[in-house]
C-alpha cells in the first residue's frame, strides 16, 4: 500500500501487511459466520479452532514437545514478573536473576516480594551496555529458577547465547525478540512474551511452561493468578482476548510461511547488518551505545553528535515516512527496532536516509 509507513515503533509494533489485510477480509463476517470473530463466542467451534491451532503453531515453530504448556494471557509480560515468583515460591526459598535492563530490575522488584533474590549477574554499574559473561554468571543450585530477560528494547542489548544452568530450571521474559531467530526454546523450563512486539497486537502475552514446572506451583493463591488455572482450560477459565489470539495464529502462520524461525533469523540479520553498517561506517556520528558482542538485533541504539541533530533526524525521518525512532524517554536519542514484520526494504531505505543524512548534516 503506498501510504504505509515503514514502522520502527517498539511496541506495540508494524505487523505484517498480509496479516493486516487477512483481518480486514474477515473483519465483518468470519468464515461465514454471518459476524466478527470480535463477536463469537469463545466457546464456539470457531474460536475453539482458533485457539488449538495457535497452541499448535507455538510448539511447530519454536520445537516444544508436548509436556508444554501453551498459555494466552493478560495483563502484559509485567505481570509475570510477580505472577513467577508467586506461584513458585516458599518460605526461604531463592531464585536467582541476571540485571540487564529496565525491565530486568522491575522483574527482580516484584520477585523479592515473594522470597529471596540472588544476583546472578549485573551490568547496571556499566549503564547495562553488555551483557554479562557466561563465566560471571554465577547462581546457587538450589535456585528454583534463574530469570534472563533475552533482549533490552531499552538499551539495545540481546543474549547470543543461552546459559546453562545445569538442572536449575531456566526462566526467560523473550517479549522483544520471540520469533525472532533461530533459538533452542527447549532449553527453557518456562518463557513468557508480551505480544506487541513480534507475535500480535498488545493485550495477549504468551507464557509456554513445562509439565514439571506447572506441578510445583501453588494452589494457595487467587485462582486467576494461578498458572494450573489457565493450563487445566487452556486458557479459556474466563473470556480469553479472543480476538488477539486469532491474530497471533495470523502472524504464526505468516512466519512458517516465510520460512519459520530460520527465515526470520535470515531477514533479522540482513535488515540488522544494513543499519550496523552504518554505525560501523560513520562510528564517530552514528554512535552505537553498547558493546559489539551484545548489540540487539530487534532494538539498535545510537547517539548522533548533538541532541539537535537526533531531533531533526527524528522529525525529517518521519516526513521521510520512518517512524517510531525516538529512543526511549529514560535515556534519549535514536532507537531502530527491527521487529520481524518489518520489510527488509525498510531497513535498507533508512540506511540510505542515514547516508544521505550525514552528508547534509
Amino acid at each position: 500500500m503506498a501510504n504505509r509507513v515503514f514502522n520502527f515503533n517498539p511496541g506495540p509494533s508494524t505487523l505484517p501487511l498480509e496479516v493486516l489485510e487477512k483481518v480486514q477480509g474477515e473483519l465483518v463476517d468470519y468464515r461465514g459466520t454471518g459476524m466478527s470473530i470480535m463477536e463469537s463466542s469463545h466457546r464456539s467451534k470457531e474460536f475453539d479452532e482458533i485457539n488449538e491451532t495457535t497452541m499448535a503453531l507455538v510448539r511447530e515453530l519454536f520445537g516444544l514437545s508436548a509436556d508444554y504448556h501453551v498459555l494466552f494471557l493478560t495483563g502484559g509480560a509485567s505481570s509475570q514478573f510477580f505472577m513467577l515468583p508467586m506461584n513458585l515460591l516458599n518460605e526461604g526459598d531463592t531464585v536467582a536473576y541476571v540485571d540487564t535492563g529496565t525491565w530486568s530490575s522491575k522483574a527482580i522488584k516484584e520477585a523479592k516480594l515473594f522470597g529471596n533474590v540472588h544476583l546472578a549477574g549485573s551490568s547496571k554499574e556499566q549503564e547495562y551496555k553488555f551483557i554479562p559473561k557466561m563465566s560471571d554468571i554465577q547462581f546457587p543450585t538450589n535456585a528454583r529458577y534463574l530469570h534472563i530477560t533475552t533482549n533490552n528494547t531499552i538499551k539495545g542489548t540481546q543474549y547470543h547465547k543461552i546459559p546453562d544452568t545445569g538442572k536449575v530450571p531456566l526462566v526467560a521474559d523473550m517479549s522483544s525478540d520471540i520469533a525472532s531467530r533461530t533459538f533452542e526454546y527447549s532449553k527453557f523450563t518456562m518463557f513468557y512474551a508480551g505480544a506487541q512486539k513480534n507475535l500480535g497486537p498488545s493485550g495477549v502475552t504468551l507464557v509456554c511452561m513445562r509439565d514439571e514446572m506447572l506441578q510445583q506451583c501453588k494452589d494457595t493463591i487467587p485462582t486467576m493468578l494461578m498458572y494450573k488455572t489457565h493450563a487445566e482450560k487452556k486458557s479459556l477459565y474466563n473470556t480469553p482476548p479472543a480476538f488477539g489470539i486469532y491474530i497471533i495464529k495470523l502472524v504464526l502462520e505468516w512466519i512458517k510461511g516465510n520460512g519459520g524461525l530460520e527465515g526470520m533469523d535470515k531477514l533479522n540479520s540482513a535488515k540488522k547488518n544494513h543499519i550496523y553498517g552504518m554505525i560501523d561506517k560513520y562510528p564517530d556520528y552514528f554512535r552505537g551505545t553498547v558493546e559489539k558482542d551484545s548489540r540487539s538485533w530487534m532494538n539498535i541504539t545510537l547517539r548522533l553528535p548533538s541532541e539537535d541533530l537526533e531531533k531533526k533526524f527524528i522529525a525529517e525521518a518521519k516526513e521521510a515516512g520512518f517512524v517510531g525512532l525516538k529512543g526511549h524517554r529514560s535515556v534519549g536519542g535514536v532507537r531502530v527496532s527491527l521487529y520481524n514484520a518489518l520489510p527488509l526494504a525498510g531497513a535498507e531505505k533508512l540506511a540510505g536516509f542515514m547516508e544521505e543524512f550525514k552528508k547534509k548534516n
